[in-house]
């Protein structure tokens, strides 16, 4: 399974972080947001990764110049003023005509995504969306 990592915003709602590193590489207890992120995926046996490069790009693709684990990760470069499904479309030919896993480099939750995977399958449909209402 592929998983899709949006990580090529400005994150213009943080400014005060993101003048000198993308929004997806902020520290939390000293590692970036995006390693928690995928972390969560590769819990679920999800290693297979493509990161969708934009704004800073070059700062998560030092982070990422080493191995982590045994994940595959891929670093798109998809343009630096390219919106969200632009940066999807740019992965096409990564992605092929599979299932796949989506998120935004921000986008950290608790979901079970196995569950999810199989609630997808069951319904049949060609896209499965999950939100979260903030308290």
């Amino acid at each position: 399974m592929k998983v899709i990592l949006l990580a090529g915003g400005f994150g213009t709602r943080m400014s005060e972080y993101t003048k000198t590193i993308p929004k997806p590489m902020i520290n939390i207890n000293g590692r970036p947001l995006l390693l928690y992120i995928m972390k969560h995926y590769a819990k679920y046996g999800y290693k297979d990764f493509y990161i969708a490069l934009g704004y800073r790009g070059e700062i998560i693709k030092k982070f990422f110049n080493k191995k982590f684990f045994d994940w595959n990760i891929n670093l798109i470069e998809t343009g630096q003023n390219t919106m969200t499904g632009g940066r999807l479309k740019r992965l096409k030919k990564h992605i092929g005509k599979e299932t796949f896993m989506m998120t935004y480099g921000d986008g950290f939750s608790d979901i079970n995504l196995k569950k999810l995977l199989e609630f997808h399958k069951k319904n049949k449909k060609l896209v499965t969306l999950t939100a979260v209402r903030p308290p």
